[in-house]
């Protein structure tokens, strides 16, 4: 039995017990770093998911499981004598009170754009001193590619290596899709999309906009509508399959005026 006591303590027995070499769970006891991470980073858009979605027990849950990930991790780390969840915990707290010396400290800090700067600052100096000094050195490689190329731009543009607005991009935009229409093989245009990609996720910064949150909703907009379609086409003895364009397109408008 797992017992009972303080629910992240139970969370941590259970988590033992799962990875016990003699008695424990097959399929968790297989499992490591680079197998459990796809599932972690899952767990993390889920949590998003069920915000989207305004739905707090679901909410619950899943940072439930999101937490239960960051036990998993602590626990194979626990095994190879490189650290414990209690020093995970340690970490984010001592490293809360750094970056926030107004609140745990004496500096002061009035503003939240002051205390961006400040942020920025504190992390610059912890990349220095674990000998990342590169700007880009830590933007994490697992992190989507709209996210990571806003990002990088976002990173690039503390030493003024940016456009200097959001029309600049735009007009970057314009010439990154003529390089699309006169790439001459599909290396190329995988090359030259790849750019008018990085080209937009940066303009949506410059516009104050996540694009990876932009893409989530319209991925979201396109799935209802093409249920909508689905449902329209049951309904009036349609397959999807057997219209034409023009066929298409109206069920694809009446969806849109529907949703």
């Amino acid at each position: 039995m797992s017992g009972r006591g303080p629910p992240i303590v139970r969370l941590r027995v259970i988590m033992a017990q799962l990875r016990d070499p003699a008695r424990g769970c097959p399929w968790d006891r297989e499992q490591t770093f680079a197998t459990i991470a796809p599932f972690t980073i899952e767990e993390a858009y889920e949590v998003a998911d069920a915000i989207a979605r305004n739905e707090p027990a679901a909410l619950r849950d899943e940072l439930g499981d999101l937490l239960f990930q960051v036990v998993f991790h602590a626990r194979l780390a626990e095994e190879r004598d490189w650290f414990d969840f209690d020093a995970v915990a340690s970490a984010i707290c001592d490293k809360l009170e750094r970056r926030h010396p107004h609140v745990f400290g004496d500096e002061d800090i009035q503003t939240a754009a002051d205390q961006s700067r400040a942020w920025d600052a504190h992390k610059a100096r912890e990349r220095s001193s674990l000998g990342n000094a590169g700007l880009l050195d830590d933007v994490p490689l697992a992190l989507p590619a709209l996210a990571r190329a806003a990002k990088l731009g976002k990173r690039a543009a503390r030493v003024r290596f940016d456009w200097p607005d959001a029309g600049g991009v735009r007009a970057k935009v314009d010439e990154e899709l003529r390089e699309v229409d006169s790439a001459q093989d599909a290396a190329g245009i995988a090359e030259e999309i790849g750019d008018l990609l990085f080209t937009v996720a940066n303009w949506a910064r410059h516009l104050g906009v996540d694009p990876e949150e932009s893409l989530r909703l319209a991925n979201a907009k396109f799935e209802r509508r093409f249920r909508q379609m689905e449902k329209l086409a049951a309904e009036r003895s349609m397959a999807l399959g057997e219209l034409d364009p023009d066929g298409l397109e109206r069920l694809w408008a009446a969806a849109k005026r529907m949703t």
